[in-house]
């Protein structure tokens, strides 16, 4: 039976592709999860459809993410957090925090572990095909 996938289905196919699988697990399984439906011609215009916008929206996103990423390699971000006498932070600064101050996706932001300490550091941003890196001062209140 041809189905249309509606959600990512592990070891099935991506979203929007059309599969041929069995009956059983096609009507006893994918299709009342709403994972996928019959491969009709309405629904495969409608998956068809759905591919070409999620494709336009990525690419409209990594060009963001790009223009995006030039203006901030001219600016300096700071970021002011309270810091104890040792120059610690009480709060760490983690990829919401960076990515609050950038307006960039928290999933571009690519960081090992939370930045505990006050100083200048350089933030790799990747998103697609894009890569970049931003350099983010961290101050006291």
């Amino acid at each position: 039976m041809k189905v249309v996938l509606l959600k990512d289905v592990k070891n099935t196919g991506r979203a929007g592709a059309v599969v041929d699988c069995s009956d059983g697990h096609a009507q006893n399984f994918l299709i009342p999860r709403g994972m996928a439906a019959l491969a009709t011609p309405t629904n495969l215009k409608q998956a068809e459809l759905r591919l070409k916008q999620d494709s336009d929206r990525k690419e409209l996103d990594v060009k963001l993410i790009q223009d995006r990423l030039s203006a901030l390699a001219e600016d300096r971000i700071v970021i002011k957090k309270k810091v104890n006498e040792k120059g610690h932070l009480y709060d760490a600064v983690d990829s919401a925090d960076i990515a609050k101050a950038t307006d960039l996706p928290e999933s571009a932001i690519k960081i090992e572990k939370p930045f505990k300490e006050v100083g200048t550091f350089d933030v790799p941003v990747s998103l697609g095909e894009s890569f970049g890196k931003i350099s983010i001062t961290i101050e006291a209140e």
